[in-house]
């Protein structure tokens, strides 16, 4: 995907963190589409975070009990202006052709 283009998925801190104290173990973030979770007795755990995709929190706007926590999006945004990733990525688009007008 091109969401990072050449930048190191590692170097963004963008991955969700779980609050045990809220945690109510419905299960709801066991449904994420890029396996960060794994199931334990204790309820959810986060074992895969560089898996996640950076700005995605479809998990914490469903956790039943507000447990999923990300960082602030300013963060991520700023390191995507000072390495210039939306450039790249704009660039990558267009040369897969997903930039082209549908008519």
């Amino acid at each position: 995907m091109a969401w990072l283009t050449g930048y190191p998925r590692e170097e963004i801190g963008w991955f969700p963190t779980i609050d045990s104290e809220k945690c109510v173990k419905c299960g709801m973030c066991m449904n994420c589409g890029k396996n960060v979770y794994d199931w334990t007795e204790n309820g959810a755990k986060v074992v895969r975070p560089f898996d996640c995709v950076v700005g995605c929190t479809t998990c914490a706007n469903l956790c039943l009990g507000n447990a999923i926590s990300f960082p602030e999006i300013d963060v991520v945004r700023e390191t995507y202006k000072k390495q210039g990733i939306w450039a790249k990525v704009k660039k990558q688009l267009q040369a897969e052709g997903k930039l082209e007008a549908t008519k």
